[in-house]
């Protein structure tokens, strides 16, 4: 299976990356609805640490009601002031929030002609607006299909240097019940992406 946009046959090993892409941003970029609840709950996985994580994110998932998960939600991303968690590349990296990476990350976005949706008032280096945007350059929503050289190039500069510390943390917070295998999906995931990257897109 492939896809096509404009002309320009998408793979399906890419398709199938985009899809671990938006499934995690839709996961950390609000809480869960049933409906994503019921799509996590029915994942299956394979003997790899990546599909062991998915079985296990999808067992998980079958026994949370979607209340459970929302209050986990607010506890680990939002809280009283702040969550246990600050998910955003700038405060990862410099220990504040709308740093460098922020200002960064904002001028390859006009290269790549992303622009911020108007609804979201959150800065652009959460990790659900990244992941989102990786997904969005393999499947060419801001125009063609980003050639993989530039998707390893964006990768390593926003991505790369914290987001797997940041699934590491989710994985052990104290809050974490469902989005404890969900920063086991993200950490394997991106272990995936990383060495992908360093093999193939020289």
């Amino acid at each position: 299976m492939s896809d096509v946009v404009k002309d320009i046959v998408i793979a399906e090993e890419d398709l199938l990356r985009a899809d671990l892409y938006d499934f995690l941003a839709a996961l950390l970029a609000n809480p869960p609805d049933s409906g994503l609840l019921q799509r996590a709950s029915s994942l299956g996985g394979d003997d790899s640490a990546l599909g062991q994580a998915i079985s296990t994110l999808a067992r998980v998932a079958k026994a949370m009601k979607e209340p459970a998960v929302e209050r986990e939600f607010n506890a680990l991303f939002i809280g009283l002031g702040r969550g246990e968690l600050m998910p955003f590349a700038s405060y990862y990296l410099t220990g504040f929030l709308n740093e460098k990476p922020l200002a960064t990350l904002r001028a390859d976005m006009a290269g790549l002609r992303i622009t911020r949706a108007p609804n979201v008032y959150e800065p652009e280096d959460n990790i659900a607006s990244l992941l989102e945007m990786m997904a969005g350059m393999i499947r060419g929503r801001f125009g063609e299909p980003t050639p993989l050289t530039r998707q390893k190039d964006f990768y390593f500069t926003h991505i790369a240097p914290w987001a797997e510390h940041f699934f590491t943390d989710l994985e052990g917070a104290q809050n974490s019940v469902f989005y404890a295998p969900v920063g086991t999906v993200g950490k394997a995931f991106l272990e995936i992406e990383t060495q992908a990257f360093r093999m193939g897109a020289e």
